[in-house]
């Protein structure tokens, strides 16, 4: 039968006779649409639902975006604001919650990036300067807004407090007790951001402190940060510390560090704890092991990282430690990234005329989305503390 040839005749059929032609495109949007919306509501997410941890879809694009890239094709979209959501700590706990990502096949562009983890040390010293120059030397200034006064860019120990400046200062003598510091004693700040721990060392602690940063920026702030107190800052790699030191604290830095060169990491600080000293390592830990980290934070806020698992840690430390103790402090990194929204968000004008409105979308949705995980309970905080050669009298660990 050959179709009507005038407008007429078009208008003179009956509904039953009409026929819809859906572009290619479009039928594979409504496809994606689909199983997108069936997707979230496993986790009891709505699609431009009313309540505030609902999704509300500005593009149509987001749902291939969506079912194409996972959580980078997630967080993209996010930036380019084709959604928004009121509640988006809230929206990322239920996902994780639903395990939606696992039930998204992973993309070429994921799978390659897979290959190339596996493939290449992706945490070398060639590509150390990568994640300074992307991230930690954004600007001291832009930093300052949003933590506290002592830069502390960690997990704080919200015992007994619900300040953050307070926290911070209770989570640096937690370390310092933990690690027994004593007037006079050297001590080795592995990735010592700006300076916060070595200048607290040495002000409370009478320890002489050698601090090490791969950033221009941390070390300029550190250095003043800390005149006049037995403290040096060095722009190094871990690979490149030489010496020996009483105790070592390792704060945020393991992250960095990478699956092949845990055990490298483990070896060469023994090499500069003295017979007898405490070493503490305080990550970011994954419930399960992955070759890198999320795509998302990899790709926009923490290039060539990945989280380890506390088996990975203690694996990697059996050689050359003994481990005297574990202290989770995971749920206390919900509170903290809280903070530093509530921070980021009250400069947010200013950081959207000096970077542009996709950087704070995209810096909002990162601080939200670790808070998500962390109340999820898919990442945690360990603070390890590892002995070389094992402690003979036990004492107590933390602060009560």
């Amino acid at each position: 039968m050959s179709s009507p040839s005038t407008s007429a005749e078009r208008r003179a059929m009956s509904p039953a006779q009409e026929i819809t032609i859906v572009h290619p495109r479009k039928k594979q949007t409504i496809r994606a649409e689909r199983i997108v919306t069936e997707l979230f509501a496993r986790a009891d997410i709505e699609i431009n639902g009313d309540r505030p941890c609902d999704i509300q879809v500005n593009d149509e694009r987001f749902y291939r975006r969506i079912l194409k890239d996972g959580t980078l094709g997630f967080g993209e979209s996010y930036m380019k604001g084709w959604w928004d959501c009121d509640d988006i700590e809230e929206l990322c706990a239920r996902a994780i919650h639903g395990r939606i990502e696992t039930a998204i096949r992973p993309s070429l562009g994921a799978l390659v990036e897979v290959a190339f983890s596996l493939l290449l040390n992706l945490q070398s010293k060639s590509r150390t300067r990568v994640v300074a120059h992307q991230h930690y030397d954004l600007g001291n200034d832009f930093f300052g807004a949003m933590l506290d006064p002592s830069m502390q860019y960690s997990c704080a120990y919200f015992h007994g407090t619900t300040d953050l400046a307070a926290a911070q200062e209770l989570k640096m003598e937690l370390i310092c007790k933990k690690l027994a510091l004593q007037p006079g004693m050297r001590l080795l700040d592995i990735g010592c951001g700006w300076g916060g721990l070595a200048k607290f060392a040495a002000e409370n602690h009478g320890c002489e402190v050698v601090g090490i940063t791969i950033s221009e920026e941390q070390k300029t702030y550190a250095e003043a940060h800390c005149q006049g107190l037995p403290v040096e800052i060095r722009l190094q790699d871990y690979r490149d510390v030489k010496g020996e030191f009483d105790a070592i604290a390792s704060v945020g830095m393991l992250e960095h560090v990478g699956p092949k060169n845990y055990r490298r990491y483990m070896d060469l600080t023994s090499h500069c704890l003295k017979p007898g000293g405490l070493f503490l390592c305080h990550t970011i830990t994954a419930n399960e092991p992955g070759i890198a980290c999320d795509r998302f934070i990899s790709r926009y806020i923490f290039a060539n990282s990945a989280i380890p698992t506390a088996a990975q840690v203690l694996q990697a430390a059996e050689p050359y430690f003994v481990n005297e103790d574990m202290h989770n402090l995971g749920p206390y990194y919900v509170p903290t990234l809280r903070a530093w929204e509530a921070s980021f968000m009250r400069s947010r004008e200013e950081f959207r005329q000096r970077y542009g409105e996709e950087f704070v979308r995209m810096w909002r949705l990162y601080l939200l989305s670790c808070s998500g995980a962390f109340r999820a309970r898919s990442l945690q905080v360990f603070q390890f503390l590892f002995s070389a050669g094992g402690i003979e009298t036990a004492r107590p660990l933390r602060i009560s």
